[in-house]
């Protein structure tokens, strides 16, 4: 069984910076796509960002782009999110996920495209 815990949230001023980070164990064959998604109050879970098992391949929603960066320590079995140039809308809860696979295929995957799941940590960005 995958458990994934992440830590690194609270609350910060726009323009600022957060790096989220996610501790996984488990089965090694069940940590391999890793990725961020997000939920924000009254809306769906939205995809953030994902890395493929050797952190070759990165991919992010379009919003932010240029600001996040995720990257992970295989030896660590952790995972990133870089958050910089913080925005009032990127407040939501943040989600961890984890999947079997060593890169889920899609550019912009949906939740099911991962099998392990975080608590989520709150992120709140506001002045």
């Amino acid at each position: 069984q995958v458990q994934l815990v992440e830590s690194g949230g609270g609350l910060v001023r726009p323009g600022t910076s957060l790096r989220l980070s996610c501790a996984a164990s488990g089965p090694p064959s069940s940590i391999y796509a890793m990725g961020w998604f997000r939920q924000a109050p009254g809306k769906e879970r939205e995809f953030v960002a994902q890395i493929n098992l050797s952190g070759a391949v990165k991919d992010y929603t379009n919003s932010v782009k240029g600001r996040f960066t995720i990257s992970r320590d295989n030896a660590k079995n952790t995972v990133y999110l870089q958050m910089n140039s913080l925005k009032p809308e990127d407040t939501a809860i943040y989600y961890c996920a984890a999947g079997s696979k060593y890169y889920t295929g899609q550019k912009d995957p949906e939740s099911t495209d991962f099998e392990s799941w975080g608590q989520g940590i709150q992120v709140t960005v506001s002045s």
